[in-house]
């Protein structure tokens, strides 16, 4: 299959805090393909037969990206815009905590 890039990739949650970014049909086909069986539903095969139109032209590559972004929103596996961020404080050093 001649592979079609996204003009950006959409980042899914596909585990505990794993990423992985979809960035063209092939990929997008390999996702949708591995999908579990039991949670397809009307979303999933939209942007499955978007998928489908988009490798011969019959659709624009957007409108496959949107299907795959409605679908990933719908079912929870949108990955947050922005990144979480791991707290950090500055902890003083000293001699055993008293004051020389």
């Amino acid at each position: 299959m001649h592979d079609k890039l996204f003009h950006s990739p959409v980042a899914l949650s596909v585990g505990l805090g794993f990423k992985r970014e979809i960035a063209s049909l092939a990929e997008m086909h390999d996702f949708l393909t591995d999908w579990t069986t039991s949670r397809r539903g009307p979303l999933y095969r939209n942007a499955v037969k978007a998928c489908d139109l988009a490798i011969p032209g019959y659709v624009t590559i957007e409108q496959a990206r949107r299907a795959l972004l409605e679908f990933a929103q719908a079912t929870g596996i949108l990955w947050p815009d922005l990144e979480p961020v791991a707290g950090v404080h500055a902890v003083a050093r000293g001699y055993g905590g008293y004051a020389a």
